[in-house]
């Protein structure tokens, strides 16, 4: 396999915004390596090991797509998994100007890793794990935007109402 690519973020949870960006991404890449970044600088609503179960019953019958936890620089994960490409998805000018920045560090700390950057669709530009959990927090229907698997875990064992 030559062409990797590592999809990082905290996909907390994981929402259709995420799949749309891996599904459109799927094709473009040898392997897509979902990289479930741990940060510190904010309090996860889904446990790392949670959301990657997510990943992996998802794309379960997806041989090209796997995933993994990480914590540290995302150039770093690059280098243990191979890969040679970061995918960032991009809903707004302001997302460009802030991925921008970070595909240049990223492009600073290993001249060899190339961001790539895909929009999403138009009808989920408004989802972000973000706007999700204060969806669930507050008790709302989140299920417009997340995948059913999410929903499923969550009902069984947040025993949320979504």
């Amino acid at each position: 396999m030559h062409n990797i690519c590592l999809f990082p973020g905290t996909f907390d949870p994981v929402t259709l915004g995420h799949v749309d960006i891996i599904n459109r991404s799927i094709n473009l890449f040898d392997k897509l390596v979902i990289g479930i970044g741990r940060n510190s600088n904010k309090e996860a609503m889904f446990s790392a090991e949670q959301r990657l179960c997510w990943i992996k019953e998802i794309y379960k019958d997806e041989p090209r797509v796997d995933a993994l936890v990480y914590e540290g620089l995302t150039a770093e994960c690059c280098k243990r998994v191979g890969a040679k490409f970061i995918l960032r998805g991009i809903r707004y000018v302001n997302d460009f100007e802030y991925e921008k920045a970070i595909a240049d560090m990223n492009r600073s700390l290993d001249p060899t890793i190339e961001t790539i950057f895909l929009t999403c669709l138009p009808k989920f530009t408004s989802v972000a794990s973000t706007l999700v959990r204060d969806v669930i927090r507050n008790g709302g229907d989140v299920s417009q935007f997340l995948p059913k698997q999410v929903l499923k875990s969550m009902k069984k064992h947040k025993g949320l109402e979504v």
